[in-house]
């Protein structure tokens, strides 16, 4: 287990966030995405096949980068590039964003696929919290979780996984088959995390109906693991989420998430996103007392 190392990252991203490291320093999802690009204009096929091909071999060029930094014997060196892998901060400022900006429907347009054109105020807040809900699962604790259990490889390995499925996986003409093992993949690599997500959610709300309901809600969801920490939110600050969404011109009937009122407002986002001093403290306690254990 690599505690100290978790430790080091989280740390390092609650007071540098991301980009805020080195200004320089490009990170590394944005060297994923090129590659994914350039795999599927070069060599894209509409089969599942092809699309297994660009996922072996970007997991493939992830585990033989980081392998090799390992042998970089300095955990400071580790945990640096490991906060990379860690978006907390980052998620925060940016769903923060959106209930302070002078145009909040273009702030919301950065962070989501849906539809923002015709958003009204409830829609964008309601947007902003489910983004944070399925986030703090991603881009918090999945990466944590992994870098955990195998360190720097496993924390980069994720996020290859995540940036594929954000990239390909999707479920409509081009991406149905080429996307298709990315997608499966993801659903099995956050298959715990999302689950710790939303217990995260209901322990640090303390909320027992989040805790005993969000596995009733977040199966309604069409993915095996988004809709739990977003129901574990919804009924944590008593709202509810989803509901019809629209998404490249047409409307999907979701289901709803959580049982109390659909008029979200700018103080129920505030809510959800008073979670992250309580995380943060609760993480880093977390980590310190099992890197004091296990030194």
């Amino acid at each position: 287990m690599y505690f100290s190392l978790a430790l080091i990252a989280y740390i390092i991203d609650y007071f540098f966030a991301e980009f805020e490291k080195i200004k320089y320093l490009k990170h590394p999802i944005i060297y994923m995405g090129n590659y994914i690009k350039w795999f599927e204009n070069r060599f894209y096929l509409d089969n599942v096949f092809r699309g297994f091909i660009l996922t072996l071999s970007l997991l493939c060029i992830v585990f033989t980068i980081t392998l090799a930094l390992t042998y970089v014997d300095n955990i400071f060196f580790q945990g640096f590039l490991c906060s990379f892998a860690i978006s907390s901060n980052m998620l925060y400022k940016s769903v923060q964003n959106v209930i302070q900006s002078d145009n909040p429907k273009y702030a919301i347009s950065m962070l989501v696929s849906r539809d923002t054109k015709d958003m009204n105020d409830r829609d964008i807040n309601k947007a902003a919290i489910e983004t944070y809900a399925e986030n703090l699962s991603d881009g918090v604790i999945a990466p944590l979780f992994y870098m955990i259990c195998f360190g720097l490889v496993g924390a980069f390995i994720y996020k290859a996984i995540n940036t594929l499925d954000s990239m390909v996986g999707y479920r409509n003409k081009r991406y149905e088959k080429f996307g298709k093992f990315s997608a499966k993949l993801d659903d099995v690599a956050n298959f715990l995390p999302a689950r710790i997500t939303a217990l995260l959610i209901a322990l640090l709300f303390f909320s027992k109906k989040a805790f005993l309901q969000f596995q009733k809600y977040g199966k309604k969801h069409e993915s095996l693991n988004a809709g739990l920490p977003i129901s574990a939110m919804a009924l944590a600050i008593n709202i509810k989420l989803g509901g019809p969404t629209s998404y490249f011109g047409r409307v999907k009937q979701k289901p709803y998430f959580g049982d109390e009122k659909k008029e979200i407002k700018k103080e129920d986002v505030k809510n959800a996103l008073s979670i992250k001093l309580k995380l943060d403290i609760f993480i880093i306690t977390i980590l310190s007392i099992l890197t004091i254990s296990f030194y």
